[in-house]
C-alpha cells in the first residue's frame, strides 16, 4: 500500500492529508458549449493509509451501482479513519444523462479500456480515468447492474484462481460469488493489468433502484473499509446473513418462443431439475409454454421484460456451485 501522508496531486488538484477536495475529469462539452464534467471526490486523513477508490456509472442506466457510491458519501462512509478515499459515483455522465447503457456514440465505455487520449469519445474519458486516478490507488470497487431489464442477484464477479480475490470477495459479503474472465478492454481487466486488485460488484437491473441491493453493496463497502483499517468507529460493521455461494459455472435459460413472459420463481432460489420457472404465453390465450430448470441450481438473474422473443435470455443459473 502506498504511503498517503504525502501531498495527493491528482487532475490539477493539490489534497493534502486531511483535506477533502473535489476534483473533475474534463472530457469534452455539450454542442451548446456547456461543460460536462465527471465529479471526483476525494477525502484524505490525516493518518497515512491506502487509498481506496469507489466508481459506479461506466454505463450511464446503472442507476443501482450510482446510488451506492451517493449513499457513500451522503453518510461520511467515504471520509477515512486512514488513508483516502476517491469516489466517482457516475464515471459515464452522458449516458447518465441521456438515461442511456453507451457513450453519445454509441460505444460501450466498458469496452475501450484503457484508451487513447486522441481517441473517441468514450476512449478518451477512459484513458484519463487509467491515467490519472488509477496509479494513485491500491484497491478499487466498481459498481454494476444488470443490464436491460434482467435483475442480478447481489453478486461480487472474480476471476478464478486467485485466493487474495477470494478473501475480500468473502469480506465484502454478497449472497454469490460469481467466476467470470475478465472481458477484453474492460476497466476491470485494465486495472488487473496494473496490478490494482479490483472486486466488480453487480446487482439489481438498469433505471432501477433496489434497496436490497443498494443496502448490500454499502455494507460490502464499509466491511473492505473496516478491514483496511479505513472506516471510523461510528460506523457499524456487520456480518453477512450468510455464507456466499460460489458459482463456479453457470448458464442462461433462453426463450424457445416469442411471447409474453412471467416469472414465477425469485431471485437467488436454489431451484430443482424440472421445476417451472415462468410462462411464455401470447396475447390470445391459445399458447402457454412452460419454462422449466434444465438443472438444479441457483437462479442469479431473471429477465424482468413482459414481451420477449425466442432465444432472449431469461434466466441465469448455476450449473456448479458450492458453499464455503
Amino acid at each position: 500500500m502506498k504511503d498517503s501522508a504525502t501531498i495527493l496531486k491528482i487532475l490539477g488538484e493539490t489534497i493534502k492529508p486531511g483535506e477533502n477536495k473535489e476534483a473533475a475529469l474534463n472530457i469534452a462539452k455539450l454542442h451548446t458549449q456547456t461543460p460536462v464534467d465527471v465529479p471526483v471526490i476525494i477525502s484524505r486523513s490525516k493518518k497515512p493509509g491506502p487509498t481506496v477508490l469507489f466508481t459506479a456509472g461506466i454505463h450511464g442506466d446503472e442507476v443501482n451501482g450510482v446510488e451506492i457510491v451517493r449513499q457513500l458519501i451522503a453518510k461520511g462512509i467515504n471520509k477515512p479513519k486512514k488513508g483516502t478515499i476517491i469516489c466517482i459515483p457516475v464515471i459515464n455522465i452522458f449516458g447518465f444523462i441521456n438515461m442511456s447503457r453507451s457513450f453519445p456514440d454509441g460505444r460501450d465505455l466498458n469496452r475501450v479500456f484503457p484508451g487513447v487520449k486522441s481517441g473517441s469519445l468514450a476512449s478518451r474519458l477512459a484513458n484519463e480515468l487509467i491515467t490519472e486516478i488509477i496509479p494513485h490507488v491500491d484497491f478499487v470497487l466498481d459498481f454494476h447492474t444488470g443490464g436491460a431489464l434482467r435483475f442480478n442477484a447481489p453478486q461480487i464477479r472474480i476471476e478464478e484462481g486467485n485466493p487474495e480475490y477470494d478473501a475480500m470477495a468473502e469480506l465484502f459479503g454478497a449472497p454469490f460469488i460469481v467466476y467470470s474472465k475478465n472481458l477484453g478492454r474492460s476497466f476491470r481487466n485494465t486495472c488487473n493489468q496494473m496490478g490494482k486488485p479490483i472486486l466488480l460488484y453487480e446487482g439489481g437491473k438498469s433505471l432501477h433502484i433496489d434497496a436490497n441491493v443498494t443496502n448490500t453493496g454499502v455494507n460490502g463497502a464499509k466491511r473492505i473499509l473496516h478491514h483496511f483499517g479505513m472506516l471510523r468507529s461510528n460506523f457499524k460493521v456487520s456480518k453477512p446473513k450468510k455464507d456466499p455461494i460460489y458459482v463456479t459455472d453457470s448458464k442462461w435459460i433462453r426463450a424457445k418462443y416469442s411471447g409474453m413472459f412471467k416469472s414465477i420463481t425469485r431471485i437467488e432460489k436454489l431451484v430443482k431439475k424440472g421445476e417451472v420457472l415462468g410462462h411464455i404465453t401470447d396475447p390470445y390465450g391459445k399458447f402457454n409454454h412452460f419454462v422449466k430448470a434444465p438443472n438444479t441450481g441457483y437462479i442469479i438473474n431473471i429477465n424482468d421484460a413482459p414481451l420477449i422473443y425466442q432465444g432472449d435470455a431469461l434466466f441465469h443459473i448455476s450449473l456448479e456451485h458450492e458453499k464455503q
